[in-house]
Formats: C-alpha cells, sequence, structure tokens
C-alpha cells in the first residue's frame, strides 16, 4: 500500500507508529510495553481534542479558554498547560523525556475525575529507550488536525491497529482483552444496535462498543442514541477499555472499577436493548459453587466447572422484553449434555429464545485455533417457534499460517440472510443456511450444532453416463502408462551412453 507523506492522510500512519513503537520494546515485558504504546496514543488524543477547543475559545475572544466547564459540557477532558503536548514535544529529544510524560499523565488524572488511576505512568523507567521514546513522540506530532473534524479518527484506528498487533504478539494471553475485528463485526452487523442501550459484561478492551458505534455511523445513525455499559474483571484490561472508548468518544458506564460479572455484577438491576459478548470460553474456576442459588440461573444451575451457561445465563437474565444479545461461544456448548448443560440448553430452545446459531472457522483468534459458534437470543423473535442455523465453517481467508480472515464479504452473505430471515423471504442454502422448528431441534436432542440442520452443499451433477466416463477415463490411464513406459526408457539409453547400464 502506498503511503502518503502528510499523516492527515492516514494512510500507512497505524503501521508507522507500531514500527516505530516497537523498537521501544527492549527488554520490557509485551504486556506491560502495550501500555506504554497505548497510553501515549491517549495521550495524544486527548490533547488533540482540548487544542481543538482551546483555539475555538480563544477566536470567540471571551477569555474562557480556561474555564474547564466549557471543555466539560463537550465531555472533553481538561489538559493542565504543563501537561499540554506542546511541553511533552519540547522535550522529545531530551533525557527528561519520560519523566515529562509521566508528570503529564498525573496531572491529567488530577484535573478529571473519569481518569483517576487509569493512565499508565511508567514512562521514566529505566529500561525504556528515552531516545526511541523521543522518535516515537515526533510521530505523533506530525499528526495533524484533518481538515474536516480532528485526528480522533487516525488515532483511534491507530489504537485498535496496536491493540490488534499486540494481540498477535501475546498468543493465548490475548484472549482476555481481544476479539478480533472480523468477529465483532459479525455480531454488530447481526445483532443491529442502532439505538438504546448497549451492554457486554466481560468487555476487555471494548472492541464490541466501538463496532456497534462504528455500525451506527455507517447507517447514518447518531452515536448519541446508543449508551454503553460494560464491565471487566482484569485492572489492565479496563482501564484499557476506558482509553479506547475515549479515544472513539464513546460516553461508557464501566462501572467505577473492574470486578468480577458473576459476583459482584456492577448493572445488576439494568435490563438492555442489546448485549454483544465474547466471555473466557469454557471458564472453570468461576466460583460457581458459591453462586449455586443465583436469581440469574432460570434455566438450571451452570455446573462448576463451566462457565458457559453462567454467561449465557448471565446475559438473557440482563435482556429486556424485546431485546437481542450476540455472544461468542466454543462449540461444546452446542452439543454438550454433560453437567447439566443439555437441559439448561433445552430449557432456553424452549423458551423460544435461540434466534440463530453460527458455525464459525477455525483459526479466527491469536489466542486459540478452535473454532467457535455464535449465538444469537432474543427476547422477542420476529419468526417464533424457528431458528436460523448458518454454517459458515468452510467460509474466511487465511492470512497467514495460522490465522484467518472473516470477510466483510462473508459478513454481509450472514448478515443478509439473518435479514432476510426475519422478513421470512430467505430461501435456505444447502450446506449454508436452513431453519428449524423448536420440534426439529427436540428431535435432534436440542443439539444446536448447525452442520446437522444445513446438510451438505449439493455438488454440481454430472450428467455424463457411467460407461462413457469408465470408457473415457480408462484411455486416460492408459496414455499416462504409456507416456511413462517411454520416458523410462529414455532414461535408460540416456544412463547407457555414458556407461551406468542399469
Amino acid at each position: 500500500m502506498a503511503k502518503k507523506k502528510d499523516n492527515t492522510a492516514e494512510i500507512g500512519f497505524e503501521e508507522q507508529i507500531w514500527s516505530a513503537a516497537d523498537k521501544l520494546r527492549g527488554n520490557i515485558d509485551a504486556s506491560e510495553y502495550k501500555n506504554v504504546v497505548l497510553g501515549l496514543i491517549f495521550l495524544k488524543y486527548i490533547s488533540d481534542k482540548f487544542d481543538q477547543k482551546y483555539q475555538e475559545l480563544v477566536e470567540e475572544g471571551e477569555g474562557f479558554e480556561e474555564d474547564r466547564d466549557e471543555y466539560a459540557s463537550e465531555n472533553i477532558f481538561f489538559v493542565p498547560e504543563s501537561a499540554r503536548w506542546k511541553t511533552i514535544a519540547a522535550a522529545a529529544h531530551t533525557p527528561e523525556i519520560g519523566k515529562a510524560i509521566d508528570e503529564a499523565m498525573r496531572q491529567i488524572e488530577a484535573e478529571n475525575n473519569k481518569l483517576k488511576g487509569i493512565l499508565p505512568k511508567n514512562f521514566a523507567r529505566q529500561e525504556l529507550d528515552k531516545r526511541r521514546l523521543g522518535e516515537v513522540v515526533d510521530l505523533f506530532a506530525n499528526v495533524k488536525m484533518a481538515e474536516k473534524g480532528d485526528s480522533r479518527d487516525i488515532l483511534g484506528r491507530t489504537y485498535e491497529y496496536c491493540l490488534a498487533k499486540f494481540a498477535e504478539a501475546e498468543g493465548k494471553n490475548a484472549g482476555e482483552f481481544y476479539t478480533p475485528a472480523c468477529v465483532v463485526k459479525t455480531l454488530v452487523e447481526v445483532i443491529e444496535p442502532y439505538h438504546g442501550r448497549v451492554y457486554d459484561p466481560c468487555c476487555g478492551s471494548g472492541g464490541m462498543f466501538v463496532q456497534s458505534a462504528d455500525f451506527v455511523k455507517r447507517h447514518q445513525g447518531n452515536i448519541n442514541d446508543i449508551s454503553v455499559y460494560g464491565q471487566e474483571s482484569n485492572p489492565t484490561t479496563w482501564k484499557m477499555a476506558t482509553m479506547n472508548l475515549a479515544i472513539r468518544g464513546i460516553d461508557a458506564d464501566l462501572g467505577d472499577h473492574n470486578a468480577d460479572t458473576f459476583f459482584e455484577d456492577l448493572h445488576k438491576t439494568e435490563k438492555f436493548d442489546f448485549i454483544l459478548a465474547n466471555p473466557p470460553f469454557n471458564l472453570k474456576d468461576w466460583g460457581g459453587k458459591k453462586l449455586e442459588n443465583d436469581v440469574r440461573w432460570q434455566y438450571g444451575t451452570p455446573p462448576e466447572g463451566n462457565a458457559n451457561f453462567a454467561w449465557v445465563q448471565h446475559m438473557i437474565h440482563h435482556l429486556n422484553r424485546s431485546g437481542r444479545m450476540g455472544m461468542v461461544l466454543a462449540n461444546g456448548a452446542l452439543s454438550s449434555q454433560t453437567n447439566n448443560e443439555g437441559e439448561i440448553r433445552a430449557k432456553i430452545v424452549d423458551a423460544d429464545l435461540v434466534e440463530g446459531i453460527i458455525a464459525m472457522p477455525d483459526k479466527l483468534f491469536y489466542s486459540t485455533g478452535i473454532p467457535v459458534s455464535l449465538w444469537i437470543i432474543t427476547k422477542n423473535k420476529k419468526q417464533s417457534g424457528k431458528t436460523l442455523f448458518i454454517d459458515a465453517r468452510d467460509m474466511g481467508t487465511m492470512v497467514s499460517r495460522r490465522l484467518r480472515e472473516f470477510t466483510d464479504e462473508d459478513i454481509a452473505k450472514v448478515s443478509t440472510a439473518f435479514d432476510a430471515f426475519h422478513d421470512g423471504t430467505l430461501e435456505t442454502e444447502k450446506g449454508f443456511s436452513a431453519i428449524a422448528t423448536t420440534e426439529d431441534i427436540k428431535a435432534q436432542d436440542y443439539i444446536l450444532t448447525p452442520g446437522r440442520y444445513v446438510g451438505v452443499a449439493e455438488v454440481e451433477e454430472d450428467d455424463e453416463p457411467f460407461e462413457e466416463k469408465m470408457t473415457r477415463l480408462t484411455g486416460e490411464i492408459a496414455k499416462c502408462f504409456e507416456e511413462s513406459n517411454r520416458l523410462q526408457e529414455q532414461i535408460k539409453k540416456n544412463l547407457e551412453a555414458i556407461g551406468y547400464g542399469m
């Protein structure tokens, strides 16, 4: 891809930042280094937003440019003078650059309650190369205000790009903070969160919310028409989510601290229009023994050794009367009959909540190569008593030896099938899609594996008569044998000619 010189054109900027920032790593552990890079992106973002508003107030000439209320009214973080980007940029090529960034982070936290305890303050550490840190600061300094709007889209995309690169680098440890964008986008395109309250009880770095906001924008909606609620147990990931959403201009309620969703539900009394989630796969040590009589287990007590159906029921519990949810689950949840899982699944199906199941291809995740399925659950189904099954296991494109991507065309095929299903106009496709009634599912022992319902794609019919085909094929084989014998004789002659007879 060609890269333009002007970074406001965005092309290649994410790669430039990653390439430059990657030099900073040195001996720093990837999980800690991640906070350095993402924190710097966030600092640049809030500085740009503040500077834009500051210049507007200066031009108005009323003397309100240092009035904190002017910024708070537009959800802009206030940046004290000594923490503004010009101060950081001035120190870029000095040994004090790390201390300057740490001090800026502290001052910004002190001025903005929402950011208390969120920002990383580890730039002065000895193992962080200050010369290379200065080079990265220089790169950010070249991000000018775009002609229309500001640099939020550039920096927002850079934040997401770096999250993906860190997920790739961390491999198995990445699952807790990053869900591949193509998986999130598939859920969002099917669920269609145009407006209302959106919830993710295990929100990671906030990817579900970012894609929901992008979906609204793509469909000419207003981002202010959705309200975002989430929860995350990992303290570092919770901080990442707060920064990721702020950089996208998404005002979210993630609680005032990280917390375990099962034991400290921060949104206990809330009901939501949309729920999107990628909970940890097959979580074993989730403390189920202590929650046996929880009000959320409407369809049965989840087994102590696997939290899959605890997550499913927690989310169903938080849906409002017409709510829709989409979640990622390991494929075992589709068919497991052990430890009460089969009974819970049967009750959820009998309650007419399962709107659709999508079997996804393998190798979509950095953290695991196992295939997963997407569960679409709806409280007020347009097609009552029916479930759409999609088998997308053979779709997607390999982008590396270990990683597959579900393309925009793949996503469109799946979401279009759901739209047609809602409208009652879907023409099912053998091997890809099928509509099953609750009775059909019951006949399959409530197993929800799409392959059981969609069947095998039909092979193009061959109308060549059998006798003619066999005559043709045996003739072709005979010619191959003749050619093989001729080549063998030629090789013998060539060897004899140089004194090596066989």
